[in-house]
């Protein structure tokens, strides 16, 4: 599967720090949704997730790749929603998403070039200038993206998601062998 699309502008050092990513971190807003937060009256909130993002974290879980969720917020459409997907490291509510971080890589027993966050905000640098593989979706805040190692071809919430886990499954040649599965 080496025409795939997103290995057009793939350099062998972005292959390589993908390659090395054990552990896929995201934000919540602006990454798996679009960032828009949809409340009704009573100040229930609303989120819209891609499902082939959903598809994507799957594939990427079933290679191997464990995958976490570091969000701001705290959301019960979160918690829901993760553990539809089999996502077990999930920290909300985070107002400083480091420590978490660093947290959670000490319990996880990885060093930082074998994590890989995916955010769309300022408030995400601090990660992102911290792991081995920093990802913002095309439509994330510009210095978001001037620090990132890769931008996604698609915006949050419509298929960023899921570029990054084909990108990741590529660089660890466990995409062919995972397509196969759908021929």
């Amino acid at each position: 599967m080496h025409d795939h699309p997103l290995l057009a502008g793939a350099s062998d050092a972005l292959l390589a720090r993908a390659k090395a990513v054990k552990l896929l971190l995201f934000d919540v807003d602006g990454v798996l949704t679009d960032g828009g937060l949809f409340l009704d009256n009573r100040g229930e909130e609303y989120k819209a997730f891609n499902s082939r993002d959903g598809h994507g974290l799957k594939m990427l879980q079933r290679n191997g790749v464990a995958v976490g969720i570091i969000t701001g917020r705290e959301s019960q459409i979160v918690t829901h929603r993760t553990r539809e997907l089999g996502i077990a490291h999930v920290r909300q509510g985070c107002a400083d998403k480091f420590p978490v971080y660093e947290q959670m890589i000490a319990e996880l027993k990885l060093q930082p070039e074998q994590v890989g966050f995916v955010g769309d905000d300022v408030v995400d640098l601090p990660i992102m200038l911290r792991v081995g593989f920093a990802v913002s979706p095309q439509d994330g805040h510009f210095l978001v993206k001037r620090h990132a190692h890769w931008v996604t071809p698609n915006s949050g919430g419509r298929g960023a998601g899921r570029d990054v886990c084909e990108l990741l499954m590529l660089a660890q040649g466990t995409f062919g062998t995972e397509m196969q599965r759908y021929y």
